[in-house]
């Protein structure tokens, strides 16, 4: 039996920079927090071949990945004594500059904030079904391969 509920962490577009501030404000009630960690990923506009990344277009087997988002959120919070654990990731095109993921994370002491955030992202990343296809200024794309 689940341990966690399932939620939705996807969001159409880019995440927005005011939504990251109030999700931050609103552990201001939450006094035995001592440490938050929080991992923002941004589009680059990298050059490929000679070609300029203008977006990210993200889509993803939504069901499946909101699966494995549970059992990574129930291993993360077996491994570490979190308060909250906050993910976010975007679906459709998010433009060069614009935040694709937010991982937030809480806990008494900031190491264990820190450590569960950076294990939270490598985690989403390797094993979460989520596909960017690059889009280059102009015309063209490539599909986004993650380092």
């Amino acid at each position: 039996m689940s341990g966690h509920r399932e939620r939705n962490i996807f969001v159409q577009g880019p995440i927005n920079a005011a939504f990251i501030g109030e999700s931050i404000a609103k552990h201001a009630t939450k006094t035995a927090i001592g440490g938050h960690g929080i991992f923002l990923g941004q589009v680059r506009a990298d050059e490929i071949e000679g070609r300029k990344v203008a977006g990210i277009e993200y889509t993803a087997y939504e069901q499946m990945a909101l699966e494995r988002m549970t059992a990574i959120r129930e291993d993360i919070f077996a491994k570490y004594p979190l308060t909250c654990m906050h993910v976010y990731h975007s679906l459709g095109r998010v433009e060069a500059g614009g935040i694709c993921l937010l991982v937030f994370t809480s806990a008494a002491h900031r190491r264990e904030a820190i450590d569960a955030c950076s294990e939270c992202v490598e985690r989403i990343k390797a094993e979460l079904p989520v596909w960017g296809r690059e889009l280059f200024e102009g015309e063209g794309h490539q599909w986004k391969v993650n380092r």
